[in-house]
């Protein structure tokens, strides 16, 4: 059985090396849709695929980090790239272009990475990320699934490679969701109200 939780944010980028000036050329921004799509052949104790008040805590935060932010590739200019952080207290530093392909990857990673690092507390079982969709405008989406975001063709992410600024990391409900995330430590659940 498939769910979906759909979350919505703000974002800045430029997109270097496309084909439409405007897109590479000048920064612009977008209202942000993401779907995440979650799977599983079990149902939890509340017959649930997955709690959605779940979601609502590190998902959240990951996806919500990037409202109201810039989001910058490591390899643009460096002058840019310390301008805009000099300038903006919320940043994400990816290590690949921010193009709507790409976040689609880059949450797929991260949302992975969080569902295998959770606490299962109420008989979830064998609950996976089936894909992620970025929709950039009204009109076009990215869709990644897993072999898109573990692809070495459409370059390589490293998590250890992405950057996110003291002031998002301040905002997340766990302060230190990063350091659980790079390090691979159990993710507990707090108890949901």
């Amino acid at each position: 059985m498939l769910i979906r939780k759909l979350f919505k944010f703000e974002n800045a980028h430029i997109v270097r090396n496309c084909s439409t000036q405007r897109c590479s050329q000048n920064i612009h921004g977008h209202s942000y849709k993401v779907e995440v799509l979650l799977e599983s052949n079990y149902l939890d104790n509340g017959h649930m695929v997955y709690d959605f008040g779940l979601t609502k805590l590190y998902i959240k935060d990951i996806i919500d980090s990037f409202d109201h932010a810039i989001t910058l590739w490591s390899q643009d200019d460096p002058e840019y790239i310390e301008a805009m952080k000099r300038y903006s207290q919320r940043w994400i530093l990816l290590p690949v272009s921010p193009s709507a392909e790409q976040f689609s990857r880059v949450f797929f990673l991260l949302i992975e990475k969080i569902l295998q690092l959770s606490q299962k507390l109420n008989g979830e079982k064998e609950v996976k990320l089936h894909s992620v969709i970025v929709h950039e405008t009204d009109t076009g989406y990215a869709h990644c699934f897993y072999d898109d975001a573990h692809s070495k063709l459409m370059g390589e992410i490293n998590i250890h490679d992405i950057k996110f600024s003291k002031q998002i990391q301040k905002e997340w409900s766990k302060e230190d969701l990063w350091e659980y995330i790079i390090k691979e430590r159990e993710l507990i659940v707090p108890k949901i109200v």
